[in-house]
């Protein structure tokens, strides 16, 4: 049974792309659509880079045009928790101390994940320091269950459950 394209593992996904079934570019807007679509009533992804992931899904394509893949996850677009350091992104682990908290650095486990070849284009909301059964901050507000409007996803990397849940990204890191 074939499941849609937002319901696959990002290594099948990855290989679509790799063997020229799909582009980069047509996967990472399927999921912009998706997070357009879904994401207002669930605020599972509360920053996004959609400029940068769109050059970034351009650069996969023409990279496999001229015979080169990046790595096994090549193209395939990601979120990850909002906790993780992404340069240009706000990392404040939910906690208004940090509003204002932009880091200038990638931390390694997200380098080590772009050289993989992910196109990571947004981060997932989370509670206060990580650290409650909900995800709410004063910050982003309330992530939703996306199967339950009035339930929560979880705690710590309830963001990233809900966006991989609704399908609004092809992998996450939590």
């Amino acid at each position: 049974m074939n499941q849609p394209l937002h319901y696959q593992s990002a290594t099948e996904i990855a290989s679509q792309i790799i063997r020229r079934k799909r582009s980069a570019w047509d996967v990472l807007e399927h999921f912009l659509a998706r997070v357009e679509k879904y994401n207002p009533a669930l605020n599972a992804l509360i920053w996004m880079d959609t400029a940068g992931a769109r050059q970034t899904a351009d650069d996969a394509d023409a990279a496999l045009d001229k015979g080169q893949v990046w790595g096994p996850l090549h193209g395939v677009p990601m979120t990850i928790k909002e906790s993780y350091e992404v340069a240009g992104s706000p990392t404040t682990w939910g906690s208004p101390e940090f509003r204002n908290n932009v880091t200038d650095t990638d931390a390694v486990s997200v380098q080590r994940l772009k050289k993989a070849g992910v196109n990571l284009f947004g981060k997932a909301n989370v509670p206060l320091m990580l650290a409650d059964w909900q995800t709410y901050n004063e910050i982003y507000g309330t992530t939703n269950n996306p199967w339950d409007l009035s339930r929560t996803p979880g705690g710590s990397s309830g963001g990233s459950a809900a966006a991989l849940a609704a399908g609004l990204t092809g992998l996450d890191a939590g």
